[in-house]
């Protein structure tokens, strides 16, 4: 394994940003396909460790969104729909700006379950 300075940094940043920004293409169930592909494609371990996170966003998005749509059933889930809408744009920017600013550490999403 080579030593974390060697990786390219440009090409870090890149693909970490990439892979977090994919949230905004959630209308299509194959956008976590594109973390899932940069987690192959890269030998970075900090990128693949972000392409993780940003599959684990995916599904708690998903998640949550299937529990508060039921929700909105009983007339409760309407407000939580349009917090999970904030938070579904909020933090991915974070996690792109984090990566952007700090390529040497993996962006960690709060309050999230992590399959991977």
């Amino acid at each position: 394994m080579q030593p974390q300075s060697s990786y390219d940094m440009d090409k870090r940043k890149l693909l970490s940003a990439v892979s977090h920004g994919s949230i905004f293409l959630t209308a299509t169930v194959l956008s976590v396909g594109i973390p899932i592909a940069v987690m192959f494609v890269s030998d970075d371990p900090v990128v693949k460790n972000n392409a993780k996170e940003a599959i684990n966003f995916h599904f708690n998005m998903w998640l949550y969104g299937v529990i508060f749509g039921l929700l909105t059933l009983v007339l409760i889930g309407w407000p939580l729909l349009g917090i999970l809408f904030l938070v579904s744009i909020v933090m991915p920017i974070l996690a792109i700006l984090s990566s952007l600013n700090r390529p040497e550490t993996v962006y960690r999403y709060p309050f999230i379950f992590r399959l991977l």
